[in-house]
């Protein structure tokens, strides 16, 4: 087996988001215990032979990172305002599992289970996306066909326009990054390029190497654990008291799409709306999005223009030019762009995902966990526990979209059904 070089030098080469959900994990669901699984959209993508094996390598030499004195110092005061010391002690004390990690190949198929307690599993997700993206260009030799000035040339355009839009925009591509080398240009390439348009990076390794913002709240993962704990029609409400209850205000951007953005609505009342600072966009839609939110504030007697959206879902310039022209006067808006950014040099990315697909609540039940989204293509779960979800919460064109409606219009819930992922 070819000796690759692992590429992690930090244990903070993570997203912010994935930190601030295993302190509020902690601090409010310690014992609850969770699985997740690997989801490659892409049907078409075929892992070489050998990869699982490299890839248990590279995920054996996770357990030797662990945080520097430097970076303790350095995470304890941009989250001093958001987050314990007690917290910040422990992460220093951290130490990746592999044993949480099962990775097995089929031919050309990869399957992983990630599985354990919630506030430990919780940090492997991002990471593990970007070693796997990673990995497979390097063992399928797939190299990009430009130059480093060329693309140094083009991250320098895709920031100077974006500051000419004079739009703020950060970096969230962790996951799917071509390689760490290349995040790390981008990062840098974006500050000296962005000027004031940049506001920072959801990777936290990159934002304390170039001083720059670390950026994120929190995932899906959040409010699908409170579905499993307090049912589908609760989980928003509950998701959004508990973040609230353990960040008082801070870290304030709301993800609104794991049950649907009209599901969401429901929950996000008034106290919700004026206590959190934006809603976060990842599916559907992004114009149709705003003006839903925008009425939704000014229903809720709040003016949109004090509110901020983050968009996230596969933008492009194109895609941001669209929506701040729609946007522009109406409400605030921030963009978090990532393949676009980490993953532009000339190779198909890899379109992929790891999501929790059970959650066991201490006391509780083991249940299976979903996503719905906005987009039909992202629903991910149990596919009995999609269709519960969705009569659950009155979803029915969901449902007639993803054909998982009968003839008859009636939907047949069979639990005996084997794991799926509509995807």
């Amino acid at each position: 087996m070819e000796d690759y070089k692992f590429p992690i030098v930090s244990i903070l080469d993570n997203d912010l988001y994935k930190f601030t959900m295993q302190n509020a994990v902690l601090k409010l669901f310690p014992r609850a215990k969770v699985k997740y699984n690997f989801i490659l959209r892409d049907k078409s993508v075929k892992f070489p032979p050998g990869f699982a094996n490299q890839l248990r390598v590279w995920v054996r030499k996770m357990e030797e990172l662990q945080m520097t004195q430097e970076e303790e110092i350095w995470m304890s005061k941009q989250t001093d305002k958001f987050i314990d010391p007690s917290y910040i002690e422990m992460l220093s004390k951290y130490r990746y599992d592999s044993s949480e990690v099962g990775i097995i190949q089929k031919g050309g198929e990869l399957h992983i289970e990630i599985s354990g307690y919630w506030f430990r599993t919780v940090l492997w997700e991002v990471i593990l996306m970007a070693l796997i993206s990673e990995l497979y260009f390097l063992m399928t030799g797939q190299k990009s066909p430009f130059s480093e000035c060329e693309l140094e040339e083009k991250n320098q355009n895709k920031a100077s326009f974006l500051a000419r839009l004079a739009v703020l925009f950060a970096d969230f591509g962790t996951r799917r990054r071509y390689s760490y080398e290349n995040h790390k240009k981008v990062v840098e390439t974006l500050k000296s390029y962005g000027r004031k348009a940049f506001v920072g990076t959801s990777n936290v390794h990159l934002a304390m190497m170039f001083d720059v913002k670390p950026i994120g709240t929190h995932a899906h993962e959040w409010f699908m654990f409170h579905a499993a704990k307090y049912g589908f029609r609760s989980a928003n409400h509950e998701g959004l008291k508990n973040w609230k209850k353990v960040y008082k205000g801070h870290l304030g951007v709301a993800l609104s799409d794991t049950f649907t953005t009209k599901e969401f609505f429901k929950a996000f009342n008034k106290e919700f709306a004026e206590t959190f600072s934006g809603v976060r966009h990842d599916s559907g839609d992004a114009i149709e999005f705003a003006d839903k939110v925008i009425k939704h504030y000014k229903d809720l007697d709040i003016d949109p223009k004090s509110k901020t959206i983050v968009f996230s879902d596969g933008l492009n310039l194109s895609e941001v030019e669209r929506i701040i022209d729609h946007c522009r006067h109406e409400i605030k808006c921030s963009f978090g762009i990532g393949t676009f950014f980490t993953n532009d040099v000339g190779v198909k990315a890899l379109n992929m995902v790891i999501k929790m697909v059970e959650a066991e609540p201490y006391g509780q039940s083991r249940y299976p966990t979903v996503k719905l989204s906005d987009s039909i293509g992202k629903f991910t779960g149990n596919i009995e526990m999609v269709k519960l979800a969705c009569v659950t919460l009155e979803l029915y064109p969901q449902l007639e979209k993803a054909g998982l409606l009968e003839e008859d219009g009636s939907v047949k819930i069979n639990f005996n059904e084997l794991y799926g992922v509509v995807a």
